[in-house]
């Protein structure tokens, strides 16, 4: 018989805002400038990663004598998050001393841009630019080849048992569950996993679990974790039955039937009592480690992410024209609506290839004859909805509020129904080519509740996101049954395949930048987009070379 889950807080596990992986640059250089008069210049690379608005170095390769055309073997390694805009400077600079010294270097050439188009690309190739300019002229230019380092996107199968635990329970004997953590840079512990509880059991066997290999030791095979078993008490008072330390490499040591097994220590106990040996033995009967195709192998394959957007045009956003409207166009501050196109396109924009992104409104009277719709273009060109790049986004909302008349109500199952469309078209063939993604900004109460659960329930069978934000002040509450972060989302008897839906009320980030919203939006992404090809044994295409 097993008892609940131990009653205090879950371990310690990777938050969804903690990085994919992390991505090896490797770069090269083409016809630098010479600046040495005696022989060629003497190239090395740095790279820089824009944090809180400082320039901070992430690495530098190694210096390479008399060369015009380096190729650097040393690569940086900087860490991936999808749901940032994470913007990188290369600086290349001639090194005449051998400690790299920049305050005497002689500077080659610069190029900024930011890793989520490195990993898009796969390849980057750039003219390189004089600082201060766009001057290109004679400076050479830059390759950079972005890949993930290996393993990050592994997972381990584990499985537990043990024999001969101490008896702590008085009227009983032990409700024994173990208790995984990784150690930190500075020597502490950070618990990863906590098995489910076996009641009354010395000799108990725990269920196998998988656990992401950089959750559990970093990508760092050697990496000491610390299994602690602990006897459950109701209370939440759990009392350590006793701990050792290992790595994951030495589990990976097991050969079925063969285990490995180690002496489960109370310290305490130990100390105090003469013969002591152990409180028990801990051994593991299984421990696999699996290739999972992570979100960069499917990036990187060419999988692209398609971008639409539905904006709300209700009239409880209010009249346009004055200044307390959520669609008031003020010409010094971008509007809640632009702020969070601004924020989440900006970061979409370098997985998609042609940067042309289809745009719809809902819920207004459009011109010419002022029939209300809940899926009309920004642009108003039925056969061609598509606005090209962030630039032409924005553009197009501020154009198109001026040309509508706000009406309602809020409906925004056509929207989801019209992307599922397109969604369902690429579902019919088997390869991680498309997923799209559906960002919804409405300020106020679905009305089409019941239309807009089942559009997600249906839409939750495909390679299809749905992101939406909530702006002004009106009550979301409705919104977190879509979220279904509580429980699957059901319509008619039918209940969703997968969580899709990510809502995030912008009032929760008013007075923070538009980076952190962006961050919110989209960190579960990268989560469901594996999770839709993993489940459908859809592995990442091979880029063409």
């Amino acid at each position: 018989m097993q008892a609940p889950y131990p009653s205090y807080p879950p371990p310690s596990t990777p938050s969804l805002s903690q990085c994919v992986t992390r991505v090896e640059l490797n770069i090269s250089c083409r016809n630098l400038r010479d600046k040495d008069v005696m022989s060629k210049s003497d190239p090395m690379a740095v790279v820089m990663i824009l944090k809180d608005g400082n320039w901070l170095e992430v690495g530098r390769t190694e210096r390479l004598d008399n060369t015009l055309n380096p190729r650097f073997s040393k690569a940086v390694l900087v860490d991936y998050f999808f749901e940032e805009l994470q913007k990188l400077k290369f600086f290349i600079y001639d090194i005449d001393s051998p400690t790299g010294n920049l305050k005497t270097a002689d500077f080659l050439g610069e190029l900024e841009c930011t890793l989520g188009q490195l990993v898009s690309s796969g390849t980057y190739t750039k003219p390189l630019v004089l600082k201060g300019t766009s001057n290109s002229a004679h400076a050479g230019a830059i390759t950079v080849v972005a890949e993930e380092v290996a393993g990050g996107s592994d997972e381990v199968y584990l499985q537990f048992r043990a024999e001969k635990l101490d008896k702590k329970d008085f009227l009983g004997k032990s409700d024994p569950f173990l208790e995984l953590a990784r150690s930190k840079e500075d020597g502490t512990f950070v618990v990863v996993h906590r098995t489910e509880v076996v009641e009354n059991n010395l000799n108990p066997r725990w269920k196998a679990f998988q656990i992401p290999v950089q959750q559990i030791c970093n990508g760092d095979y050697d990496r000491t974790i610390q299994i602690s078993c602990f006897d459950w008490d109701s209370d939440g008072s759990h009392d350590l039955i006793g701990s050792f330390t290992t790595n994951l490499r030495e589990m990976c040591s097991v050969q079925p039937p063969r285990e490995v097994q180690w002496p489960c220590i109370n310290i305490k106990k130990q100390k105090k009592k003469k013969g002591y040996k152990n409180s028990g033995l801990v051994s593991v009967s299984r421990c696999e480690v699996m290739k999972v195709s992570s979100f960069l192998d499917y990036i990187q394959g060419g999988c692209q992410l398609n971008f639409t957007v539905g904006i709300d045009f209700t009239a409880s956003n209010g009249d346009p024209t004055k200044s307390t409207s959520l669609h008031y166009i003020n010409p010094y501050a971008p509007n809640e609506y632009a702020q969070v196109l601004t924020a989440v396109g900006e970061i979409i924009q370098d997985y998609d290839s042609d940067k042309l992104f289809p745009a719809f409104g809902f819920g207004a009277r459009i011109p010419p004859s002022y029939q209300v719709s809940h899926q009309f273009p920004l642009n108003f060109n039925p056969s061609n909805p598509y606005c090209a790049g962030l630039p032409g986004l924005v553009q197009a909302y501020q154009s198109c509020i001026q040309s509508v008349q706000l009406y309602g109500p809020t409906n925004i199952s056509p929207i989801i129904n019209h992307v599922a469309h397109f969604a369902q078209q690429a579902a019919q063939t088997p390869t991680a080519s498309n997923y799209f993604i559906l960002l919804i900004l409405t300020d106020g109460v679905i009305t089409d509740m019941d239309q807009t659960k089942q559009a997600v329930v249906a839409a939750s069978g495909l390679p299809m996101s749905i992101i939406i934000v909530g702006v002004g002040g009106a009550d979301f509450k409705m919104m977190e049954e879509l979220d279904s972060d509580e429980g699957v989302l059901r319509s008619g008897g039918r209940s969703a395949q997968r969580d899709i839906v990510q809502f995030v009320p912008f009032r929760k980030f008013k007075n923070s930048s538009p980076a952190a919203l962006a961050k919110e939006v989209l960190a579960e992404v990268p989560k469901q987009l594996t999770e839709f090809f993993r489940a459908r044994n859809i592995l990442p295409q091979q880029r063409p070379t």
